[in-house]
């Protein structure tokens, strides 16, 4: 079963859990009992043996108690996940890729995910985590400790022994009493009921009579009514009767008594069922099946490729495969890309790679599989960017096949790390570009190709350059400017010398982005203009599309708009003319932008609006987001408050739901925007704090003269007119000071019941303003917070600002500082002393030590103070004597 989850999420609404191949039989008193212990339970872990049916049951629960869990019930399959020296942070991006969240520079992923899932009241369904026992251990106690609202299921072979972990044992099926009536047993017992109907699943007219069911209740018994034991015999009534399955398992598991005798004794009976399946297949089908252990999930057609040989013609694959089928050992899943998927059960996968390895196939297999994932994932590549003639559906199935083949790239990908083949490390990174890039998998991008990198000397011009010029694009979209800059120009050294223009063209453009960021808009021209003239029209089609829309893009930010819409122009015309409307749509945004930057609001508006089926089309998530702000942007200036609300919070929550930074920062202060011009002015100088605080903290924030640092000084101008120097200046403190989930909460349902204050923080004595201060507090704390603002140029100078505000943080204790940071994130005094286990006196001496060492008045300026002076982490004592700073 591929990972997924139900109900809708913070994205939009997402796939259902897995689709279960036939009906789940028996264990009521189970689910009855799981369903009334977990939602008394912060976690629940179903341990037992493989086969004992584990995963059946908790997706059984999950549906049960789907109403329960509004933000969705999300199902994680980590069985492909390797434990390796990245510790939890593996099973962290699993969860956060099934949640749809992207990887981003600088944060780590347990952080990320526990940020992302902080609020929600949902269930998350970690399945197969016995070979990840410490790792799981590790997300679920950070999840817990750190997601209030969350609930954790696990299957594990082992219980992860975090606090607060319920452990349940799955047990095996009842089964029929020995000594009684046999046929009324075997009606009345849960494990006879399950085989017999997998039996009539098999063979269709099978009955239990009162001549056989002795034979049945015995098979269920010597299966000690392990479900997939039970279901691998029941696939055999095709040829055997109930009376010669009762022998020959019972010969079976006599044999397997001298085995592992540290090994739990159900464990060797599924065992022994497996090997006893595996002995009844002929000679062809014992070698299929474990030579297609090397997938993770496959095609007929993928089955050919790799698995057939002399000994395997490819002609027998398909009757093979189909008697696997037949026989339980393989199980058909839903039609992807139009082509069917097959898979195995987890346990008889490990199984048939232990048989490939005795075989001394797995070598040559595995890199027959690598191989094969190579050859698919460039012809795709060279399809998704046009150098293959195909239609728009055509590639955005091969979008679609992705999501189940990625299991495959990640299994080749370690391959190649394993024998050190570096240049198909490099090639399928390369290739995988066009499939991280569009979804925002950056992190896992990085990780691949930055281990091939290091070891990538002796692998030729021909495939360093072009890998060189990819990680600098992928650089490019995480915002390291330096990493970007100098892989494009080793690699611009390497695809000169190899004679390729497109990847030379593709290097240009990242300098020119790079150089236009910087400000230098004449060498971003020259460099734009330098890969167009590489590739003319007809050489290089997406390349040289990509180049005019860089070209196109420096013009606008030259203020050429008629040169800016003429490159853009031209760059759609060649995509459309490859049938590559993602291409396309890129262009037309920026046409959009164009439009906006003209004053012509409709066009920009139907140029937006045209982007985004394409979009939508591939999951095009971090595009898709700028395009609906610039869509909602436009709205917003033509006045319809209502089309921007849509569009601006469509965007917001994919921004949040991947958990893509800067684009949240985009979504906040275009919702800043919009509650000005509802007339919310305070709500939206709380918004255009939040994201400037975000800004500053992933490193991108606008450079003096862009359109977002003209708009958010203009809105603050507009602001200090209306609220005063003194009422801006706490509220641009509280903004600064909000948690991202909360600024998004804000900006997409407004405050709480409570009144903004509860929104954001406590307010200044007064809360509605200065007015019900004394004079000498208000000017004051005008004096303090406006100066702050001033000298961080943040806000334009307007009235006094003396620097009151930069108080050294050494004339705090350690603790003192603590509680300032607490008071920053607008935590009460009862609220400071549960987090720091003291007591509520304690808190409010320390507050007012605080605010008299620091000469402030109110909270609010210490909220201030603190988001400026003290960073997160920051307990060190001070220097000197503890109270002069020096």
């Amino acid at each position: 079963m591929t990972s997924q989850t139900t109900r809708p999420g913070a994205g939009g609404r997402l796939p259902a859990l897995p689709a279960e191949p036939n009906p789940f039989i028996g264990r009521r008193r189970d689910l009855a009992e799981l369903c009334r212990l977990l939602p008394q339970a912060r976690a629940v872990t179903l341990c037992g043996p493989g086969g004992i049916g584990k995963t059946r049951l908790a997706i059984q629960v999950a549906r049960e108690l789907a109403g329960d869990h509004p933000d969705g019930v999300c199902f994680v399959e980590l069985a492909d996940v390797r434990a390796g020296t990245s510790g939890a942070d593996a099973v962290a991006r699993r969860v956060a890729a099934v949640l749809g969240l992207a990887d981003e520079l600088g944060r780590a992923p347990l952080e990320a995910l526990t940020r992302a899932l902080r609020h929600r009241r949902a269930l998350v369904l970690l399945d197969n985590c016995e070979h990840l026992v410490e790792e799981c251990a590790a997300v679920c106690r950070a999840l817990l400790t750190g997601c209030d609202r969350l609930r954790i299921l696990a299957t594990s072979r082992e219980p992860l022994r975090v606090p607060g972990e319920n452990v349940w044992r799955v047990p095996p099926l009842p089964v029929p009493d020995a000594g009684a009536d046999a046929l009324a047993e075997t009606e009345r017992s849960e494990a006879a009921r399950l085989f017999v109907a997998r039996a009539k699943a098999a063979r269709p007219g099978f009955t239990v009579t009162a001549d056989n069911a002795p034979a049945l209740a015995e098979l269920c018994r010597a299966l000690d009514g392990v479900p997939l034991a039970l279901e691998l015999a029941a696939a055999r009534v095709r040829v055997l009767s109930l009376e010669q399955l009762a022998d020959r398992l019972t010969d079976r598991f006599g044999l397997l008594t001298a085995g592992d005798r540290t090994a739990p004794p159900r464990q060797r009976t599924l065992r022994g069922a497996i090997d006893w399946s595996y002995e009844l297949l002929t000679e062809p089908e014992r070698i299929l099946l474990r030579r297609l252990s090397v997938f993770h999930g496959w095609s007929l057609e993928q089955a050919e490729q790799v698995c057939a040989d002399d000994l395997l013609p490819r002609r027998t694959i398909l009757d093979l495969l189909s008697a696997l089928v037949d026989k339980s050992l393989v199980t058909l899943e839903r039609e992807v890309a139009g082509r069917n998927r097959f898979r195995m059960l987890n346990s008889v996968r490990e199984y048939a790679l232990q048989r490939l390895a005795e075989a001394g196939e797995e070598e040559r297999l595995r890199r027959r599989h690598r191989d094969a994932v190579l050859e698919a994932l460039e012809r795709e590549a060279e399809i998704v960017l046009a150098d293959r003639p195909a239609s728009w559906r055509e590639r955005v199935a091969l979008y679609r096949a992705y999501e189940v083949e990625q299991h495959n790239l990640r299994a080749a990908l370690a391959w190649s790390r394993e024998r050190g083949d570096v240049a198909e490390g490099l090639r399928l990174c390369l290739a995988a570009r066009v499939y991280w890039g569009p979804r925002g998998h950056y992190t896992e991008a990085a990780g691949w190709s930055d281990w091939f990198l290091e070891r990538g000397a002796q692998a030729g011009s021909r495939v360093l350059g072009p890998a060189l010029v990819g990680r600098a694009q992928l650089a490019f979209d995480q915002r390291d400017f330096a990493r970007a800059e100098g892989c494009a120009r080793a690699g611009l050294e390497h695809c000169r010398a190899a004679g390729d223009e497109r990847m030379v063209a593709a290097g240009l453009v990242v300098l020119a982005s790079l150089a236009l960021f910087e400000g230098d808009r004449d060498r971003a021209l020259e460099l734009s203009d330098e890969a167009v003239r590489l590739l003319p029209a007809g050489h290089g089609g997406w390349e040289a599309a990509l180049a005019l829309f860089r070209k196109g893009l420096t013009q606008l930010w030259r203020d050429r708009l008629r040169e800016a819409e003429a490159a853009l122009r031209e760059g759609i015309a060649l995509m459309r003319g490859l049938d590559q409307r993602w291409g396309a749509a890129v262009g037309q945004a920026l046409l959009g932008t164009v439009a906006r930057a003209r004053g012509d609001l409709a066009a920009a508006r139907a140029h937006f609006t045209e982007a985004l089926p394409a979009l939508r089309d591939i999951d095009a998530r971090p595009l898709l987001v700028r395009c609906l702000i610039g869509l909602g942007r436009c709205a917003l200036e033509q006045g319809d408050l209502a089309g921007a609300r849509r569009a601006f919070g469509e965007g917001l929550r994919l921004g949040a739901s991947i958990g893509l930074r800067i684009a949240v920062a985009r979504g906040l202060e275009a919702f800043a925007d919009l509650l000005e011009q509802e007339g919310d002015v305070e709500g939206a100088v709380l918004l255009a704090g939040a994201a400037a605080a975000l800004r500053e903290a992933i490193g991108a924030r606008p450079g003096r003269g862009t359109h977002a640092c003209r708009r958010r000084e203009e809105l603050l101008e507009r602001s200090l007119r209306r609220l005063g120097e003194h009422r801006l200046s706490w509220l641009w403190g509280q903004g600064r000071a909000m948690a991202v989930e909360d600024a998004v909460a804000y900006a997409l349902h407004g405050p709480s019941d409570r009144g903004r204050e509860d929104a954001c923080g406590a307010a200044p004595q007064g809360a509605h303003g200065a007015a019900e201060e004394t004079a000498a507090e208000k000017k004051r704390e005008e004096r303090h917070a406006g100066s702050r603002l001033h000298d961080s140029g943040e806000l334009p100078a307007a009235g006094p600002g003396s620097g009151a505000l930069a108080r050294p943080p050494g004339l705090l204790t350690p603790r003192e500082r603590e509680i300032a940071r607490l008071i920053a994130r607008g935590l009460s005094n009862r609220g400071i002393a549960d987090e720091l286990v003291i007591s509520p006196a304690t808190v409010a001496r320390h507050v007012a030590n605080i605010l008299a060492k620091l000469g402030f008045g109110s909270r609010a300026q210490i909220a201030v103070w603190a988001v400026g002076n003290l960073p997160e982490g920051d307990t060190r004592a001070p220097a000197g004597n503890g109270t002069t700073g020096r």
